[in-house]
């Protein structure tokens, strides 16, 4: 019997209607009130933090005057206990909303919270959407306003300080915090107007560059105020609020512009902005007037700018505000060896950069590869600088007054290596003045612990910012060249193996010429036959390409990378063998020759050993380290290090004689060509230590190569500092030899032993060596 859908939906309808609905109601308003009721409980019982399950809530005292919270500095120590510096917040002018630029206003609510006007701290909307998001897997944006932000920014209510007993239980701490957060956006909301809302966030973000509130990163950016920013400007800095770093325009411009016109593209579409405007903002470079502010005295001022960066992104991490939470940072940095490594870099290039003037007298030092002098030089740069096209705005390209201002002397204050003076320099004359300074990086490091000692990133933090330590990367010249000698003593050569100081020719498909012949120094090739260890204590080029050519770039990109060396940065071509092929960072340098020092295992250089907040709770930061070499590969490139020192012709051998012959030193000197990067890499038993010296332009430079020699530039620094070092008795650093490896040697290191071709006879016929690289007479002879 057939049953219709009619039948059945009749059969399943209550009798009494009236009775069913009715009852329905009820059970309907009582499930709401309870849930309300229970709201409200809940509502009670995590602002009184109820048995401990939620953590501590910002009272209301507090929530009533935010501005008015505990704020400590952050200190940051030395390893022998000296304060080297702070992070602080003084210098951290508030602004009124009235001061900000509509531009910025528009900027950040069209990014962040398009619904901030209409919402009372918690936007529905947006909290839908991230649940919607979260369910489907299309997150199109969280639900977090900018009143919940400026929560986070006040109370960290996130941290550590805020957890409660439920925070243990897997998953439950994020919906505990985000209801915290909610609490605490109505309160300000109830206590405070959208105006001063606005104000009190721009005062309280992280933009970068050590500029903390909207008031020092409008100066450190661009040198104006919040009212005079722009709308690209604008867009610009509240790009930055998402990651500082990734989108800083110093660090990492691309990403910068991308940034920016995302936000542009958010304030068009909310019609902030019009298409229009949008298609031709897009387009445009960002103009920086980029100066940071503050931290330039005291010492390793380069160093504590550096770190700031890593200090600010832990900080986050953990829950705590850099600036007002009393961390104690503890870090390797020795101030009796950064003092003696100051002093060494202000001595030196005092002395260097008076002959550098000297040797160029009224001449200029911008100058071609072929000794021209570089037309129209200081006009290009002149033409990149933030006043420059301030002026262009103004008056225009083609208007007079853009050259009378760039010609207008004015008051200016300027580094000299006698101090500071007050003078009367034009723009451009400024500009001609600070291009003839040459510039230094210099670290110098434990290898066996990985603990940086001294870090000087350049002659002055005051008037030059970058640092040519860790951010500056240039070409490494013949400082790369022990790198080489690495790959060919790990794959089976000796130190006492044979090369001739002949052309080395490698050929080069589909380039102009189509071959490439490595010259030396002098342009000389001597025909003579050389020992490895020799070859690389005279610097000789051809010996080094002949290696390169037997064991191939690839495997010498490989080693560089086992030696802490960024893949990134070097190709894989013959070129390399001579330094040329990428660059690299002091920093990374001297990690690579430490490793030389610490019996194979490379430890990546690193500058702080343990974090502690005011509650006496400590974290520490991990040292990286892996087995890069053999200790009998280390050892020998100690060895063939030690020859600059030791063999006749030997590019160290200008290091003061007492100081070489009273330690074992391995060392190397780099120069790339003309001169433009002079380096020296240096180790001892106890320290490794680098040095570059050259212009912030390559252009910049001796107009011989024998002047702007690393020989001759850096390496002075490095043995001055290496005095001062083993003079000091307080620091107690003994001379002495490396240490040898406690199971011998598998090769013989005594060349004086062997004729060359018996060498080469045995290395060949060896039948135990299962050397990785064919090894033949006739590509020796």
């Amino acid at each position: 019997m057939s049953i219709s859908l009619k039948n059945i939906i009749k059969r399943l309808e209550p009798k009494n209607k009236k009775k069913f609905y009715s009852k329905l109601t009820k059970y309907t308003w009582y499930t709401f009130l309870g849930g309300i009721l229970l709201l409200i409980l809940f509502i009670f019982t995590v602002s009184i933090n109820l048995f401990n399950l939620y953590g501590e809530f910002p009272s209301y005292e507090a929530l009533e005057n935010p501005e008015e919270e505990n704020i400590l500095a952050s200190e940051l120590y030395s390893a022998d206990g000296e304060l080297l510096g702070k992070y602080f917040r003084e210098n951290r002018s508030q602004v009124d909303y009235d001061e900000l630029s509509p531009n910025l206003v528009n900027a950040l609510i069209s990014t962040e919270d398009v619904r901030f006007r209409k919402h009372s701290g918690i936007d529905l909307v947006g909290v839908i959407r991230a649940i919607v998001g979260k369910l489907t897997f299309n997150f199109a944006g969280g639900g977090s306003t900018i009143t919940q932000q400026l929560s986070e920014n006040i109370f960290f209510t996130r941290s550590e300080h805020y957890k409660g007993l439920l925070h243990e239980v897997p998953g439950l701490g994020i919906y505990i915090d985000k209801f915290k957060e909610w609490i605490v956006s109505v309160q300000l909301e109830r206590d405070y107007t959208k105006e001063e809302i606005l104000s009190m966030y721009l005062n309280t973000v992280d933009f970068g560059s050590n500029s903390f509130g909207i008031k020092v990163a409008a100066k450190t950016f661009f040198n104006k105020t919040p009212a005079e920013l722009d709308v690209q400007e604008s867009a610009m800095l509240i790009g930055l609020l998402q990651a500082p770093t990734r989108y800083s325009p110093i660090i990492n411009y691309d990403n910068s512009v991308h940034r920016r016109n995302v936000v542009l593209g958010q304030m068009m579409k909310y019609d902030f902005i019009t298409k229009s405007t949008f298609d031709s903002l897009k387009t445009l470079p960002i103009e920086l007037e980029y100066k940071v502010e503050g931290h330039n005295e005291g010492l390793a001022t380069y160093f504590r700018s550096v770190i700031g960066d890593f200090l600010r992104s832990w900080s986050k991490e953990h829950g705590f505000d850099l600036y007002a939470d009393g961390l104690k940072i503890y870090t390797t940095i020795d101030s009796r060896m950064q003092q003696h490594a100051e002093a060494s870099v202000a001595t030196q290039m005092e002395a260097l950069q008076k002959r550098f003037i000297e040797h160029w007298g009224d001449r200029n030092p911008w100058i071609y590869e072929n000794g021209r002098e570089i037309e129209g030089f200081i006009e290009s740069k002149a033409k990149v600088t933030p006043y420059y096209r301030d002026l262009i705005r103004e008056y225009g390209r083609d208007s007079d007054s853009v050259d009378y201002y760039m010609n207008k002397k004015r008051n200016m204050r300027v580094f000299t290596w006698d101090g500071s003076i007050d003078t009367l320099l034009s723009p451009m004359d400024s500009i001609r003045y600070y291009k003839r300074f040459l510039q230094t990086g210099f670290m110098a490091m434990d290898p066996h612990t990985g603990d940086i000692k001294a870090w000087v990133g350049g002659i002055n933090h005051t008037y030059f910012k970058y640092d040519h330590v860790m951010q500056s990367k240039r070409q490494p010249g013949s400082t790369f060249k022990p790198i080489v000698y690495t790959a060919a003593i790990d794959n089976y050569f000796s130190p006492c193996y044979p090369v001739v100081d002949a052309p080395v020719t490698f050929s080069m498909p589909g380039q102009n010429p189509p071959t490439w012949t490595p010259a030396n120094a002098d342009g000389r090739y001597t025909g003579q036959t050389f020992t490895l260890r020799q070859a690389m204590a005279r610097s000789i080029n051809s010996a080094t390409a002949f290696i390169m050519k037997k064991i191939g770039p690839q495997t010498v990109v490989e080693y560089a990378k086992k030696l802490g060396i960024k893949g990134n940065n070097i190709q894989a071509v013959p070129s390399l063998a001579l330094g040329g092929g990428g660059e690299v960072s002091v920093y990374e340098m001297v990690g690579a020759y430490a490793t030389f020092v610490n019996e194979g295992t490379y430890i990546e250089p690193h500058y702080i050993t343990r974090i502690e907040d005011k509650n006496g709770n400590i974290w520490t930061v991990p040292t990286k380290t892996r087995e890069a070499l053999s200790k009998e590969t280390a050892f020998l490139m100690l060895h063939m290090l030690m020859g600059t020192t030791q063999e006749a012709g030997g590019t160290a051998l200008g290091l003061d004689y007492e100081l070489r012959h009273s330690m074992e030193i391995g060392a190397k000197t780099g120069t790339t060509q003309n001169g433009s990067d002079g380096w020296f890499m240096g180790v001892t038993k106890d320290l490794a230590a680098g040095a570059w010296v050259g212009g912030d332009d390559r252009s910049i430079r001796f107009r011989s190569w024998y002047d702007g020699q690393g020989a001759r530039t850096a390496m002075p620094i490095w043995e001055d500092f290496m005095n001062r070092v083993y003079t000091d008795e307080d620091l107690n650093y003994e001379r002495g030899s490396f240490a040898r490896p406690e199971q011998g040697l598998s090769v013989q290191i005594n060349c004086a032993k062997y004729d060359t071709r018996s060498v080469l006879t045995e290395n060949a016929n060896d039948s135990t060596n299962n050397s990785k690289v064919d090894v033949r007479e006739e590509d020796i002879f």
